[in-house]
């Protein structure tokens, strides 16, 4: 039978980790949940067995699982041999490598079979995905030494073809007859709106998926079909997701217009002022097709009507500084295009763009700031704003005199990370210390020289 894979993945920002302190939480992209993924199983273990066995075992990662992110472009990038699983300190998110010890006993192992699996990824935050892929050890890997790339095999890929990952979507992923026991799966999400992805290894034990014959069926019927934001040319339509498909057959009055594999679809090309009919039909991984789902109807704004773009969704923050913010929203639409959007701080427009992210500067520190945003379309008309964002400046920090030339630390950006290498020293509140690992500041005020004693010393 079908074992499913969970994989949650939210887009986000960094969790304050340090050697024996308490982690600050912010808002990350995501983890492998179900089979729990070795970073994700850290953080299980320390809810049951206690904060000390845990970090013994799994290192920082226990409390911040979610920050597994690096350079995308696997194989040919991404994290180096022997440091994959542990995403090479997840940008100096996690700070160690404990992830890449490997022996066959050292980590917890989830039952899967051979064949076809389920791995179904969640999304706490919504960002452009450029692709999923999928790897496993081949047969006769060596289990005590740390994952290289000539370890692993790739079993699948997914185009994400760059739509927004904001609910859960799921993949029929092929695990080979030849594996058995004990291997590692490794999942990457790359994502297309940033340079980065995000690399998850689950310690799996293969068993056979052999039950005797069984005859395929299809997957059920499509519920939830609605459509929102019709404009004079076009119509987004939306429906429930569900793990038994792995695509989706759009009908309009009866005839297939596409194939998707998300749960949403933008008609477009439409008359003004007329009604269609829409359905949707769910495919399986055996390509078996569902009945089609219940129709709707939908009836386009006549030619006179004046359309209005779209709000920009879900505005958020993917950093502060003690004096920036780094804004980011989910596009707006309109028929004749967006021409740009308006931010506004304090209900006070301040600026335009035409992306989908905008650094606020220039603001004052340790203060909290409200941010909407609003889209233009190229006709001139504007949207209702977007959910209101507030978001808090870093506080200042009192520094020390800074012996010789030796610089002082300051805190980075998610957009500006600072680097800091190991063995270098650093000044801070009139106190030299030195760097313990290398490691990026992403704007974390936890991670201060007093504060990460697992990044920094002081220098007697």
């Amino acid at each position: 039978m079908k074992k499913k894979l969970l994989i949650t993945s939210a887009a986000m920002l960094l969790t304050a980790l340090s050697f024996g302190m308490t982690a600050q939480e912010a808002q990350a992209h995501g983890y492998v949940k179900s089979p729990a993924a070795r970073g994700y199983q850290g953080q299980l273990d320390k809810d049951k067995l206690g904060w000390t066995p845990a970090f013994n075992l799994y290192g920082n990662v226990i409390t911040n699982p979610q920050s597994l992110e690096t350079a995308k472009g696997f194989p040919q990038a991404g994290p180096a041999d022997g440091k994959i699983a542990s995403a090479e300190g997840g940008l100096g998110q996690i700070g160690d490598f404990v992830l890449d010890l490997q022996s066959p006993d050292r980590w917890k192992k989830q039952d899967v079979t051979t064949g076809v699996n389920t791995f179904t990824w969640h999304y706490t935050a919504p960002h452009k995905t450029a692709k999923w892929h999928y790897y496993i050890t081949k047969v006769g890997w060596n289990q005590n030494a740390p994952l290289r790339r000539d370890m692993l095999e790739k079993i699948g890929e997914v185009d994400g073809k760059g739509l927004t990952a904001d609910m859960d979507l799921s993949h029929d992923i092929k695990i080979p007859e030849d594996r058995k026991g004990y291997h590692v799966v490794l999942a990457v999400w790359d994502i297309a709106d940033t340079p980065n992805a995000f690399y998850n290894v689950i310690d799996v034990n293969v068993e056979s998926d052999f039950t005797g014959p069984t005859l395929p069926q299809a997957p059920e019927v499509p519920s939830g079909l609605k459509a929102d934001e019709v404009t004079k040319t076009s119509a987004s339509l939306s429906w429930n997701l569900q793990t038994d498909a792995s695509s989706y057959l759009v009908y309009k009055d009866g005839q297939q217009v596409a194939e998707v594999e998300s749960g949403n679809y933008e008609a477009k090309g439409l008359k003004a002022n007329t009604t269609y009919e829409f359905q949707v039909a769910a495919k399986g991984a055996n390509g078996m097709v569902s009945e089609k789902s219940k129709a709707i109807t939908v009836k386009t704004d006549a030619e006179g009507v004046v359309e209005f773009p779209t709000a920009p969704k879900n505005l958020h923050s993917m950093g502060e500084t003690t004096s920036s913010v780094d804004l980011m929203w989910q596009a707006a639409s309109h028929s004749e295009g967006i021409k740009h959007y308006e931010i506004f701080q304090n209900g006070v427009k301040i600026a335009e763009t035409n992306k989908t992210s905008f650094m606020v500067k220039g603001l004052a520190s340790d203060t909290s700031f409200d941010f909407r945003v609003r889209a233009v379309s190229n006709t001139g008309t504007t949207s209702e704003f977007s959910n209101t964002l507030s978001a808090t400046t870093l506080k200042e920090e009192d520094g020390g005199e800074i012996p010789g030339d030796v610089r002082e630390f300051k805190l980075g950006s998610f957009t500006a990370p600072e680097v800091y290498s190991a063995n270098e020293e650093i000044a801070y509140k009139g106190k030299l210390y030195k760097v313990l690992v290398t490691h990026f500041n992403y704007g974390d005020a936890s991670w201060t020289p007093d504060n990460a004693a697992s990044l920094f010393v002081e220098v007697k």
